[in-house]
């Protein structure tokens, strides 16, 4: 029996529901998930590699699916051929989302063409989401609690204590 892998990449700067969504979906579809943490230097994170790694750990424990939870800073397709990956999988939230990753998909293919893109839709009412805006409607101040597991909630809220609110 083939064990069919998927590789979910991501900054995970913090994992949000959405995120839990489409590894849920993921996980449904695959035996073996991959969830890749990675930097990216168009972004600032809020929080380190390491926190983001056990964060990320902390909210899939206890899934089914075999999930391991690993730290990347290389090409995905270089990542995700270390893993034995057959899929990478990418989220869409909306059409903005679609031209980028059709783009990203197309030249991972160019890479290598033995591991497919397979786009998962995050469910509606989670569509909205992405972890830049969760950052900012915490660091005014604001319930980020529809967005954010509750253990997601309490490290955000602890980290805006220790850099600061904006807006006060």
């Amino acid at each position: 029996m083939t064990i069919r892998t998927a590789v979910y990449p991501g900054t995970f700067d913090p994992v949000t529901l959405g995120h839990m969504d489409i590894i849920g979906r993921a996980a449904r579809i695959v035996d073996r998930l991959v969830i890749g943490v990675t930097t990216n230097p168009s972004k600032s994170p809020m929080f380190t590699i390491e926190e983001r790694l056990a964060m990320v750990r902390r909210e899939v424990e206890g899934m089914e699916t075999e999930v391991h939870v690993v730290a990347f800073d290389s090409l995905l397709m270089d990542f995700a051929e270390r893993e034995g990956a057959d899929m990478i999988v990418r989220g869409l939230r909306a059409v903005a989302d679609f031209e980028y990753e059709y783009q990203m998909a197309g030249m991972n293919q160019q890479l290598n063409d033995r591991i497919e893109t397979v786009f998962l839709m995050a469910d509606v009412s989670l569509q909205p989401i992405a972890s830049r805006l969760v950052k900012e409607i915490a660091m005014y101040g604001g319930d980020i609690g529809k967005f954010v597991s509750g253990p997601v909630r309490a490290d955000v809220a602890a980290r805006v204590e220790v850099i600061g609110r904006k807006g006060s």
